[in-house]
């Protein structure tokens, strides 16, 4: 992976840091939209989602310990920071998104708004 596909810019933060595109998976059914994201190394107190005018962000902060007195000789992480942002469909309903960080996955479940969900019609014979 070239270090350009790595490594995306904050445009609008005023701390324009450079930072990791986690890997994403996203499952859609008939429901919603289930995404799943990798970021090892991140607890729950250093993770941000936020939705915004239709654009999910999310951001992670690594946090490896290191014992006190002792430093890194070799780090393959150099970017303590994940960042990744998607545009969300407006069948989306971002008002019941649900998130679980497990074992350094992040996902999240999106459902479809009850506009967009398949409807099945009853047929009566009379």
């Amino acid at each position: 992976m070239s270090e350009s596909t790595a490594v995306a810019r904050k445009g609008a933060d005023a701390r324009s840091e450079a930072t990791l595109l986690p890997p994403v998976d996203v499952v859609e059914d008939a429901s919603g939209i289930t995404l799943y994201a990798d970021l090892p190394g991140v607890p729950k107190d250093k993770l941000s989602l936020q939705v915004e005018a239709g654009t999910l962000t999310i951001e992670g902060e690594v946090a490896l310990p290191v014992p006190e007195g002792m430093e890194a000789t070799h780090a393959e992480v150099s970017l303590p920071r994940y960042r990744r942002a998607f545009t969300l469909s407006k069948e989306l309903d971002v008002d019941k998104v649900a998130a679980e960080l497990n074992n350094g996955v992040l996902k999240l479940r999106i459902p479809k708004a009850a506009h967009a969900q398949p409807k099945r019609i009853e047929v009566t014979v009379g």
